[in-house]
């Protein structure tokens, strides 16, 4: 049986709670891609010296809108045509995707790997206050003790960083704040009965390319990305193709995380994949400055994510939930 758009009934906010087993498999394809997705990003933007971040934030939009037209074109799924009431229905989504590829992609080229992932981890108290604010949802003091340790590992972490850098810390601030608005209105739009996941992330790709392409052009990014001179290195073409592709499944997962599970759940998520980059970067980045004070930040932030996942699995995120939270904004329009 489908829904209005195509989608299967059973994951309409209408029907029952999702399995455990979706909740876990959809955070690990979200963690999986996240984690891959960095790690490519830092090798073009950094290993490379690719100069244009909003240039392959343009292949990954690309990218994105081809495959879900394709496969619209096939018949393999479906999401609803164009009409003048998209843009009310996606609004504000497509400026804060916008804000969140622009400082994501900028942010990674600035900042060694372990301090990008530490200041990430701010992320999360934004994505939990937006959260009570925005879809009324109320966590258990066990939930928020977690994600206070998360932060506390955080500040430990990074009021010892040894190579410090301005630009990199603003844009890394501006994107957590980006990236916790674009998880809670993505769990708030991706309502099966109007756009569906797969109409979320299109029509965003499609209203995110027009100004970012303009962006791109008017700082002189664009011009930046075709004289490039490794456009005759395969190896570097293939990894620009590979995040490219990356780029459209982590925007995938991330909708499909948040939809199962919550937008506070795939933050931290996110912030579990982080720290393990982190560990990665001490012994194979090259960029990373050892502290015994970053060291224990970095393990305290661990901590504190795996104990909220730990929570997460027994279901003690919806301990105070006053109401279903896939039923909340249905339930708002009727």
């Amino acid at each position: 049986m489908k829904g209005a758009q195509g989608e299967p009934a059973a994951a309409s906010p209408s029907s029952s709670s999702p399995s455990p087993l979706a909740r876990l498999l959809s955070a690990l394809f979200y963690g999986t891609c996240s984690f891959l997705i960095v790690l490519v990003n830092k090798a073009v933007l950094t290993a490379y010296r690719f100069p244009s971040p909003m240039f392959l934030g343009i292949g990954q939009m690309v990218t994105t809108i081809l495959i879900l037209y394709v496969s619209k074109l096939n018949k393999t799924i479906n999401f609803p045509d164009f009409d003048k009431s998209i843009p009310r229905k996606l609004f504000p989504l497509p400026l804060i995707y916008v804000g969140n590829h622009i400082s994501g992609l900028s942010s990674t080229s600035k900042l060694s790997l372990p301090m990008f992932t530490v200041l990430r981890k701010f992320t999360i108290p934004l994505t939990l206050v937006l959260e009570v604010v925005i879809l009324g949802k109320h966590y258990p003091p066990s939930i928020i003790i977690s994600v206070f340790a998360i932060i506390l590992g955080a500040f430990i972490a990074a009021g010892s960083d040894l190579a410090f850098n301005l630009e990199g810390y603003i844009y890394v601030l501006l994107n957590d704040i980006f990236t916790a608005a674009n998880g809670v209105y993505t769990k708030q739009k991706i309502d099966p009965k109007e756009l569906g996941k797969y109409g979320v992330i299109f029509y965003n790709a499609c209203f995110m390319i027009i100004p970012t392409v303009l962006i791109s052009l008017f700082t002189g990014d664009f011009q930046q990305a075709t004289n490039f001179s490794q456009w005759t290195n395969v190896l570097f073409v293939f990894q620009f193709l590979l995040s490219c592709v990356l780029g459209f499944l982590l925007m995938y997962a991330t909708v499909l995380c948040s939809h199962y599970n919550s937008a506070l759940t795939t933050t931290v998520v996110g912030a579990i994949k982080n720290v393990t980059i982190a560990y990665i970067g001490m012994l194979v980045g090259g960029d990373y400055i050892f502290s015994m004070l970053n060291f224990i930040g970095l393990n305290i932030c661990m901590a504190g994510g795996l104990r909220y996942s730990f929570l997460t699995i027994r279901g003690q995120d919806n301990l105070k939930h006053p109401i279903d939270e896939e039923k909340a904004i249905p339930d708002a329009k009727s």
